[in-house]
């Protein structure tokens, strides 16, 4: 096998290797070669050449979002390594294992303006679970370049000895810092960095390995809930009539039946999911602001829980943020055994278990329901929501509402769906989404940039085929991620195009001028047709509903490239039609 000749170049491959970061999605440089050189040479990783940075960086979060294992992604230096801040942001927020592992400028050559070289240390440092900064070796740690010899060792007789005690120590060093970030990356879930500083020839290759770099477990540990904690959840509980457990970004059958189901058996309990929580019950009340938007202030006064609990990940119903701060629960307990936000400003206990753990613990030694008519009152309010929802869509003309209807009805059984952000996630909340089919958004940050990216690399990882619905701001930001030679052909993207950032005329703000249609709405008559010939997609178009249908009918069928489906809504009413839309089902 052919391997790179820098020592610390193997060090960093054999150690991504033992610990099973398998997918490794590099980005063309000079700097990285040895690194690109191991991992490309070594038949145990699946690597994937991306040249954008940034789409290679979400491109791998996609990856590991679904397999659940932590995927690296390389560059060379410079300002390369910045490209992927975005994605480290969204993986940090999303407890998402991201491995970014950067080749450096030498510390001498650093700061003494050579080209391609930044200050790379500690650069992702507010969104990071760990920063490895590695050595080079002795002379370069004393800023020595390499053809001159160490000054502090020219009186030493000793000095060859001690040169390799010394040069020791950085090897250990260098494998105690990569353990451990790939170790906080498996264990912690999130982000970390690796940066590699190398010094030429970097293209030198050799056949054996002249490293075999040391091992260190990665150890998981669950915190124990205290008992009175644990006390005092019980006495809460048992006293309250109304609890509310509202649930955030949440991975498909994470969260085992059984509790689900003992759950919707207390006629004092109800459930609030959102589309990226991926739980499916009868009884639970899934499109959040089909409930909260019409409520009037006695209504919501009814509807304040005494006790919230919450898991998951980010909320994304503004309209819930909105009413549990106004209408703050007794108590709010969040179950993570990572971390807990305070979102409305009333949190008072956070449980670290995992969501099964905690309910393994808990609800076993809950001995009796409260009686309650709160779980029945709000449920007769879902029937009625859903009657005036499907008596809107019969009444509605063409608009981006009555498309999300048609393309989320459209989705094959046992789909994953990536949904873009912005207008995209908020219309899908409002829809029933079949239970077999997967969601994940990047609500990390809730960004737009990169949702394409990391839908392709959803549909490469996941055996299930992917469509993927975004918006056309979304879109064409992130157009870099077609210029991937690795995008499955049972790919589906949807775009809808309303020519604009669409969202903006739901938002407070001055409509119909030119400085809002310049500034916020960002009008453009841009289409993909010309991007889908240029990287080999079909592509489709629909601009009324006969040719929406006519579309989707044909849509997911097996096909020779990936397919795209341009969806073109009149933009002027569509703002009208969503607000209309909450006064409608009240």
């Amino acid at each position: 096998m052919i391997y790179p000749k820098i020592p610390l170049a193997q060090t960093v491959i054999q150690l991504c290797k033992t610990k099973g970061a398998k997918h490794i999605i590099i980005s063309p440089g000079s700097r990285n070669a040895p690194l690109t050189i191991g991992f490309t040479n070594d038949p145990f990783f699946k690597c994937y050449s991306i040249v954008d940075e940034r789409c290679a960086a979400f491109f791998a979060l996609g990856i590991a979002q679904q397999l659940k294992e932590p995927t690296a992604v390389v560059c060379t230096s410079g300002s390369a390594l910045l490209n992927y801040y975005p994605a480290v942001s969204e993986a940090f927020f999303s407890n998402i294992p991201l491995i970014v592992i950067s080749a450096d400028r030498p510390k001498h050559l650093v700061g003494i303006g050579d080209g391609q070289t930044i200050n790379q240390k500690n650069v992702f440092e507010n969104h990071i679970l760990y920063s490895a900064n590695l050595k080079l070796d002795l002379k370069d740690e004393k800023q020595v370049p390499s053809h001159e010899e160490l000054p502090i060792f020219k009186n030493l007789e000793d000095k060859f000895e001690r040169l390799l005690g010394l040069q020791k120590d950085i090897q250990t060093n260098n494998e105690e810092e990569i353990n451990t970030a790939i170790n906080a990356a498996n264990i912690k879930k999130g982000p970390v960095h690796i940066n590699v500083p190398f010094d030429e020839p970097l293209y030198d290759m050799v056949e054996t390995l002249s490293v075999s770099p040391k091992i260190i477990e990665a150890v998981a540990k669950e915190e124990d809930v205290e008992d009175y904690v644990l006390k005092s959840c019980f006495e809460d509980w048992n006293s309250a009539s109304k609890k509310m457990i509202l649930v955030g970004v949440n991975g498909p059958n994470e969260i085992e039946k059984k509790w689900l189901d003992e759950i919707a058996e207390d006629d004092s309990v109800i459930v609030l999911t959102e589309s990226t929580s991926n739980l499916h019950h009868p009884s639970f009340f899934p499109s959040i602001d089909k409930l909260i938007a019409p409520l009037n202030p006695e209504e919501k006064k009814q509807l304040q829980p005494d006790i919230l609990v919450t898991f998951g990940g980010l909320i994304i119903s503004k309209k819930i943020k909105q009413f549990l701060r106004q209408y703050q629960p007794k108590h709010h307990w969040h179950i993570d055994a990572k971390m807990a936000n305070d979102t409305f400003f009333c949190l008072d206990t956070h449980i670290k278990k995992s969501p099964n753990a905690f309910f393994e613990l808990f609800l076993p030694r809950v001995t009796h329901y409260v009686k309650s008519n709160y779980k029945a009152t709000w449920t007769a309010v879902k029937q009625h929501r859903s009657k005036r929802h499907k008596a809107y869509m019969a009444e509605i003309p063409f608009s981006d509402f009555k498309v999300f209807n048609s393309v989320l009805k459209s989705i094959p059984d046992n789909y994953i769906l990536q949904s873009g952000n912005s207008s995209t996630i908020r219309y899908t909340q409002l829809f029933k989404i079949h239970k077999s089919i997967d969601v994940f958004c990047n609500r990390g940050t809730s960004g737009i940039d990169g949702s394409t990216s990391t839908a392709i690399g959803c549909a490469v990882a996941s055996m299930k085929p992917t469509v993927f619905i975004t918006g056309d701001l979304s879109f064409f930001y992130d157009s870099n991620a077609l210029w991937n030679n690795y995008i499955p052909r049972s790919l589906r993207i949807i775009v809808v195009n309303n020519k604009g950032g669409g969202i903006f005329r739901i938002l407070p703000g001055h409509k119909n001028t030119e400085n809002f249609d310049t500034y916020f709405e960002t009008n453009h008559n841009l289409t993909a047709e010309h991007l889908c010939k240029m990287y080999g997609l079909n592509y489709e178009v629909a601009t009324d509903e006969a040719a929406l249908k006519t579309s989707l009918e044909s849509f997911y069928i097996e096909s020779e490239h990936p397919k795209l489906l341009e969806i073109f809504t009149p933009k002027d009413i569509n703002d009208e039609i969503l607000l209309n839309y909450f006064e409608f089902v009240r």
